[in-house]
């Protein structure tokens, strides 16, 4: 069962901070950089990797730090956002950040939040790097919120720069062509800094290569994987002459994968591949193409966007998927007829649904919104009901896949009965 005891305490700091939402994204690092000031500045204190891109930011820093604390490092890692509870985004060695520490900053610092109006995610920022610090960790792995250049994350000077795949998302904050956003996601690039990617359109990697030069860090492209094979259970693939194995699920991890492996190697000299292979294996990174029941094919993937929409395709390819039912719930600020495009012949039943009281879209409205562009849908509602009808169809022998968003976890986890308490990444 999903469980939640949390005390009226730390319900009523997390209340405070998510409050902090009301004064919306403030792209620009003022704010980040007083309030860091106020907490004796954290952030020159670590050794960090930054990490920016549309997707694959969360699973390429799962897989990392879970090589680096194989290799014997105390590592800390800030994502976002959660699936379940806030402790989520912030942890150590794989452990949450704890309610007493969430606690502790939140009255230490609180009339400097209010005076400077930092925001949410302003704050959040600040409260990982500051515990960071005082868990005296190897090094930090940081993603970005939301784009590079002004996400609050970009005050570090990094010891590396990561920058995953690049597509199409949040347009009305990085822009709306590929090079608009490539330009925002290359701002994490620092002077001397080095720089690794993976596999991008031309222009999008000339936009970073030139940044690179322009600040004289080496950037390096990752060499593809071969060979990757994806079941049920398991991808494998090749990396020279070597082969690995990841209990996520698609070929898109498997390029995921040699990211962090060459961010390993450039950070750490003289890893061996039992200690990689090892870390990969048991690496966990929940909602990423999930497996909700062991006897059943009903996997939960948070993919929100047509490029992560297209990964899912490709995944249920290579599972040799015959009979394929889509759950879709997406967040209200998503572009619909982008997604739409991705979701053309994917299917062969999509159904739609929603939350209620959430920042989820309408379920009238993204009805609407996809039989304007000539997708087949039907609306079960509530959530539960869709839950049970997919339930169905799976043992039916349907491949049933939910996605769209992280802010249907919690739900998802109750209704399939998966422990998310105290989960180690």
């Amino acid at each position: 069962m999903l469980k939640q005891h949390q005390s009226a305490e730390i319900n009523s700091i997390l209340d405070k901070l998510f409050s902090l939402q009301r004064l919306g994204i403030k792209v620009g690092l003022d704010h980040t950089y007083q309030l860091l000031d106020r907490c004796g500045n954290p952030h020159n204190k670590l050794k960090t990797i930054h990490i920016a891109g549309t997707n694959g930011k969360g699973s390429t820093a799962a897989m990392l730090q879970n090589i680096l604390r194989t290799a014997g490092l105390s590592v800390g890692l800030y994502t976002s956002p959660h699936l379940v509870n806030f402790n989520e985004r912030i942890r150590v060695d794989g452990i949450s950040i704890p309610n007493s520490f969430i606690i502790k900053f939140m009255k230490n610092f609180n009339d400097d939040i209010d005076k400077i109006k930092s925001t949410f995610f302003e704050t959040t920022t600040v409260l990982a790097l500051y515990y960071f610090y005082y868990k005296k960790v190897d090094i930090a792995i940081i993603e970005t919120g939301l784009g590079g250049r002004l996400d609050s994350t970009n005050v570090l000077n990094p010891n590396l720069t990561i920058i995953t795949s690049i597509d199409f998302d949040h347009e009305k904050i990085l822009g709306n062509t590929i090079n608009e956003i490539a330009n925002e996601k290359a701002g994490i690039i620092k002077k001397n800094i080095p720089v690794i990617t993976t596999k991008q359109p031309k222009e999008v990697l000339d936009i970073f290569i030139k940044r690179a030069e322009s600040l004289n860090s080496k950037i390096e492209i990752v060499n593809d994987p071969s060979k990757i094979f994806t079941d049920y259970l398991f991808t494998k693939f090749m990396i020279e002459d070597k082969e690995f194995s990841i209990p996520l699920l698609g070929k898109h991890q498997a390029y995921n994968a040699a990211l962090a492996i060459r961010s390993s190697k450039i950070f750490m000299d003289k890893l061996s591949y039992q200690i990689i292979n090892d870390a990969l294996m048991t690496t966990v990174w929940p909602g990423r193409f999930q497996r909700l029941n062991k006897k059943l094919p009903i996997f939960y993937d948070v993919a929100h966007n047509s490029a992560g929409i297209n990964t899912i395709r490709l995944t249920l390819k290579s599972i040799n998927a015959s009979k394929k039912i889509g759950l879709i719930v997406l967040k209200e600020d998503k572009n619909v007829d982008s997604i739409a495009k991705s979701l053309k012949g994917l299917f062969d039943e999509l159904i739609i649904s929603t939350l209620p009281d959430s920042q989820l879209m309408d379920k009238n409205q993204l009805f609407n919104s996809l039989k304007k562009n000539s997708i087949t849908c039907s609306i079960i509602y509530p959530i539960e009901k869709a839950f049970y009808y997919i339930s169905v169809q799976s043992r039916k022998g349907a491949v049933c896949v939910i996605f769209g968003s992280h802010y249907m976890a919690k739900s998802i986890y109750k209704f399939f009965e998966i422990n998310f308490d105290n989960v180690s990444i």
